[in-house]
């Protein structure tokens, strides 16, 4: 059953510990995310755990109040205390400067973690599934990914954002919704290929399958299983060499010894790199193999009067001998 299914994926990588009281739900009111909420409050008692709801209304879409109103009354009859935030996703973008698809994930997790401080709710949960991460493995390779970009979405991030229906499919949300008679909100913008994504659900992946492989979501999650492994063993030996090389940490600098950088192997140079971005600026999505190695660069010919800026919000920089990350 679908039910275990979600259990084993929770145990399996520990996303709700016996500390983890309260959980908060981010609900769109579509398909995934309405399957995630019933899921959830049908384990809740198994996992010991109160459920509340988030929803964000973007006010993009002209159904957005519909969706809104939704959420609101699935809460209702399912007893969840629901929380709803209105966010003028254009505005954010304007005055952000970034395109309206990063202004509205910006927002998006903003949001989330206002409220989960609000109902000290120590994890929240998402609605990225199997489906999700094949997809963002193929826009990885599609934008030249390393390893890191092969292992797809996280089943967890910075130890608080979960995802407990990560090993389930498409079609088995669709089946499991079908079967208890729920109808979730569709969003028609989903099926527009105005976004790369909906073009490689909308239109790739049927062909990969008609003409290649039936089962690509499930090779695909296989093989992001496997890398998410060799990489993890790779990344704990990049850990050590970060803690003998840094030289300040905090919320808002990173500062690492670049003479001792360069003496290492270039692939642990990227990874020390992409490291100090991540735990900065939260993610490394945007960052680029190019941005990467505009910062080796600067390091290895020593030039000290010139900065990079590979995401919004963060600089680095380069002068005798240190190599700055820097919150701005």
């Amino acid at each position: 059953m679908i039910e275990d299914k979600v259990l084993d994926t929770i145990k399996k990588y520990n996303m709700i510990n016996k500390f983890d009281k309260k959980i908060l739900v981010a609900v769109s009111g579509g398909y995934d995310s309405t399957c995630l909420l019933y899921l959830l409050n049908e384990i809740k008692s198994s996992l010991d755990i109160e459920i509340y709801v988030a929803h964000i209304n973007h006010c993009l879409r002209q159904n957005a109040m519909l969706d809104e109103q939704y959420v609101m009354d699935t809460c209702k009859k399912l007893n969840i205390e629901c929380f709803v935030q209105r966010v003028d996703v254009e505005k954010y973008a304007r005055d952000s400067k970034v395109s309206l698809e990063m202004a509205g994930r910006k927002a998006r997790y903003e949001v989330l973690d206002n409220i989960a401080k609000k109902c000290n709710c120590t994890k929240i949960a998402t609605a990225h599934n199997a489906n999700d991460n094949a997809e963002t493995i193929l826009l990885n390779i599609f934008r030249g990914t390393g390893l890191n970009g092969l292992k797809g979405i996280k089943k967890i991030r910075q130890n608080k954002y979960i995802r407990p229906i990560i090993e389930i499919t498409r079609d088995e949300i669709n089946q499991y919704l079908q079967k208890n008679n729920i109808e979730p909100r569709l969003d028609e913008s989903n099926l527009e290929n105005e976004y790369r994504r909906n073009k490689i659900r909308n239109d790739m992946i049927p062909y990969i399958k008609e003409n290649f492989n039936s089962n690509i979501i499930g090779t695909l999650n296989k093989m992001s299983d496997i890398i998410c492994a060799d990489d993890e063993y790779i990344n704990s030996n990049v850990e050590k060499i970060y803690k003998l090389d840094i030289i300040i940490e905090n919320d808002n600098n990173i500062i690492l010894n670049g003479k001792k950088i360069l003496q290492y192997e270039e692939n642990i140079q990227k990874r020390l790199i992409l490291k100090c971005i991540e735990k900065l600026n939260g993610t490394t999505i945007h960052i680029e193999e190019v941005n990467v190695i505009d910062i080796l660069k600067i390091v290895k010919n020593n030039i000290g009067n010139k900065y990079i800026i590979p995401t919004k919000g963060l600089k680095v920089y380069y002068n005798k001998g240190k190599i700055y990350f820097t919150k701005i």
